[in-house]
């Protein structure tokens, strides 16, 4: 029987809460937040690739709205975004259509797994950074004189992107790290661009998933519900955070909840 036909009021009020949680995590952190519900909504008891896939349309508004926050505040790089838009697509399209020979268990796994290493590489770059000032932003150099490799840029979404479409998330996930990591940017501007993106990659892994039948969309619109609002509240209260504080909280919050979900992973 199709999971939308036995989906009960339980696990819907748990995607209610979830996608709140998961709304304001994304707005705050760079991420489109369907990698942090997979496991959630797995634990409740949603089939693995219901689990998967149902968080993702909820996250194309929720992104979309929680990026004008940071483009704004001239936290996105746009040309960062161009190449990620050109690379992105066709790959995440690419790895939401390989899940048709790859099973849903070992997806949810993954997502803990690559959650937990991502995030505790976040906490050391953080711990090692340079103090911030009185004003709440890095010393050096700054958001505008940034200018990351193309190359870089290529290999970095084009990861995510198979990634993405493979997970059933937006990529912001992974973005988020990667930009700080790889290359290099300024904590609020690779949260901002990693929104920005994941709204766009978003559409391609939706539609796939969509097509695969992995969609609940009853559970798509519970979690979306509360993921929009939440996630505007989250930019605007990381736009006022120290750049420092935010990756660190970003690092010891992920890390401790994918840590957890690998530990008691059925």
């Amino acid at each position: 029987m199709p999971f939308n036909e036995v989906v009960d009021l339980q696990i819907l009020l748990g995607a209610l809460l979830i996608g709140a949680g998961v709304g304001f995590l994304s707005g705050a952190f760079g991420k489109g937040g369907a990698a942090v519900s997979t496991p959630l909504l797995h634990a409740l008891g949603v089939p693995a690739f219901v689990a998967i896939a149902s968080p993702l349309p909820a996250t194309i508004p929720s992104t979309l709205l929680a990026s004008r926050r940071y483009a704004r505040a001239g936290h996105v790089d746009s040309r960062v975004l161009r190449i990620g838009v050109i690379v992105g697509l066709p790959l995440t399209a690419l790895g939401a259509f390989l899940t048709r020979w790859i099973g849903g268990e070992p997806l949810v796994l993954a997502t803990d797994a690559i959650l937990l290493v991502l995030s505790l590489r976040v906490l050391l770059v953080a711990h090692a950074s340079a103090p911030v000032d009185e004003s709440g932003t890095t010393d050096p150099a700054g958001d505008e004189s940034h200018r990351v490799s193309s190359t870089h840029t290529v290999g970095v979404v084009a990861v995510a992107a198979i990634a993405s479409g493979l997970l059933g998330n937006s990529g912001g996930f992974i973005l988020a790290p990667l930009f700080m990591n790889v290359l290099r940017m300024p904590v609020r501007r690779a949260l901002g661009t990693s929104l920005a993106l994941a709204a766009v990659l978003a559409v391609p892994g939706t539609i796939v998933h969509a097509w695969l039948g992995h969609i609940d969309w009853s559970l798509s619109l519970v979690f979306g519900l509360a993921s929009v609002p939440f996630a505007t509240l989250g930019a605007a209260t990381a736009l006022r955070v120290r750049e420092r504080s935010l990756a660190l909280a970003y690092g010891f919050g992920i890390a401790m909840l994918s840590g957890g979900l690998l530990a008691f992973a059925r």
